[in-house]
């Protein structure tokens, strides 16, 4: 499931592109009004926590976790470790947890509530908490003990969730390994690098792919979406940019698949419970299931009258100009996704439509402030104690904090893409590429937008009559400004 365009650095120098990519983000973070820079107060506040963590008497540092995240992330949230258990499975999951050393009210917690989550676009990050905490002491790093939330799952033969506890303990992983990495190591080069570390690594990883591809079969038969819409990833190099789209590598797919399995388990404790928090997102509105239904035949896709949505997207391929442009249409049916608090009634929505299910945010809680008090909810839940008045005080507040933070999230994605593919095409401002229109707009129709393949780019068309949805046209370049961020194309 997920909807935003993500641009990230392969490669960066220290050349005029990515001084003009810099000092582009620059403005755009002075725009928006975000820093990645913290107080004096702030980092001293987190410098202190950092050295005098409060500490869990359980300590599970026996297990070989691993993380598995982008070569260059620092922030690791979540470490697992996977084993059989008879015909079934038993997924540990480590969330770093940020309340060990984030005491409420303080200065780190007083700004995290103003900032929500990590901004994240092309190489600027804008970080939730301190580097010192959230790249450092409460990072899950490699051979670090760290304190942790840990998520026992016990998953039957098919994958479905059978039990699930959460405690606090301590962690250690063994390895900081890359999505790249492992997914070379299962098309071909073997796992035999790990041995050295633990063998147990090995056995592990391979059941993350058998328990990730029983998720995703159990995702497909519960009606769950999940977009084909690829990233972009740049290079900077000396006077150069250049832009290429990056498919979802599988490993991607079964890691994430574990993160939901955590979310739903989080939702089902607080529901049962009634109290919590829950990421809500209505069902579709019927017309634009219909709608979608036209931008099919348009595109001449075949679409049986009988095949559920989820069925149909489901099927569709990211890398094909008509099935991108359907995808693209689809990001509608996501719309209105928001946070839901209750305490002894359930909200009127408690679903997730595109995952079909009840779902909660606990798994990054150093990126995402939610997850910090929706990790407290559930620990309480299960150890039978009461939750902590510091989080049922904060329901009230939460979901329109993250709604802020959301809501500045996607300016500064929207605005680093715009600045990236500005930058690209600054030097070929008249040149004419060869394009698929993959939206129109509803109320003209000579505008809409396109995917250009080489270089990998999504750009706003104009042209002299109706768009031909999913058709490929020629389009000259007519704007491409760096400081306006601005790219626009028309019908050549």
């Amino acid at each position: 499931m997920g909807s935003a365009r993500i641009i990230r650095v392969a490669r960066a120098d220290s050349g005029v592109a990515a001084t003009t990519l810099r000092d582009g983000i620059a403005a755009l973070q002075a725009e928006l009004k975000v820093t990645a820079e913290f107080s004096r107060e702030v980092e001293e506040a987190a410098a202190a926590a950092a050295a005098s963590p409060r500490l869990p008497e359980l300590d599970r540092t026996d297990l070989p976790f691993v993380t598995i995240d982008p070569e260059t992330s620092m922030d690791l949230d979540q470490a697992l470790h996977l084993e059989r258990d008879g015909d079934g499975y038993v997924v540990r999951y480590a969330i770093a947890d940020v309340a060990a050393f984030v005491t409420p009210g303080d200065p780190v917690d007083i700004e995290a509530n103003k900032r929500g989550e990590s901004l994240y676009a092309a190489d600027a990050k804008i970080p939730l908490h301190p580097k010192v905490l959230s790249e450092d002491a409460a990072s899950l790093l490699p051979d670090q003990v760290r304190p942790a939330l840990l998520w026992t799952h016990k998953l039957d033969a098919g994958g479905e969730g059978i039990d699930t506890v959460v405690e606090r303990a301590l962690v250690r992983s063994r390895a900081k390994l890359s999505y790249d990495g492992v997914q070379k190591m299962f098309d071909g080069d073997g796992f035999g690098g790990l041995d050295e570390l633990d063998d147990r690594i090995g056995e592990s990883l391979q059941l993350l792919k058998e328990v990730g591809e029983k998720r995703i079969v159990l995702e497909a038969a519960r009606g769950g979406v999940n977009l084909p819409l690829r990233d972009q990833e740049i290079s900077v190099e000396g006077d150069h940019w250049t832009l290429e789209y990056r498919d979802l590598l599988p490993v991607e797919d079964w890691n994430a698949q574990i993160s939901l399995l955590t979310g739903f388990a989080a939702a089902d404790l607080m529901v049962y419970a009634r109290v919590g928090l829950l990421r809500t997102l209505p069902e579709p509105d019927p017309r634009d299931v219909q709608r979608l239904h036209r931008t099919a035949r348009a595109l001449g896709l075949e679409w049986p009258a009988e095949m559920l949505y989820p069925d149909f997207i489901r099927s569709l391929d990211g890398k094909n100009g008509k099935h991108a442009a359907m995808a693209i249409a689809s990001t509608r049916l996501l719309r209105g996704s928001g946070y839901a608090s209750f305490n002894g009634e359930l909200p009127e929505l408690t679903e997730h439509s595109a995952l079909a299910n009840e779902y909660m945010h606990v798994t990054a809680p150093l990126r995402r402030l939610i997850d910090r008090y929706a990790g407290e909810v559930c620990l309480a839940l299960c150890a039978d104690t009461p939750i902590p008045e510091w989080v049922t005080a904060a329901f009230t507040t939460l979901p329109e904090t993250m709604r802020a933070s959301s809501r500045s999230s996607g300016a500064y994605e929207r605005g680093v893409v715009d600045l990236v593919e500005a930058g690209l095409l600054s030097k070929r401002v008249g040149e004419v590429f060869d394009a698929v229109v993959v939206e129109v707009d509803d109320e003209d129709r000579t505008k809409g937008s396109i995917t250009v393949e080489e270089p990998a780019i999504e750009a706003r068309v104009t042209g002299r009559s109706a768009l031909p949805l999913g058709e490929e046209v020629q389009v000259r370049l007519e704007t491409a400004d760096v400081v306006a961020r601005k790219v626009s194309f028309t019908i050549a």
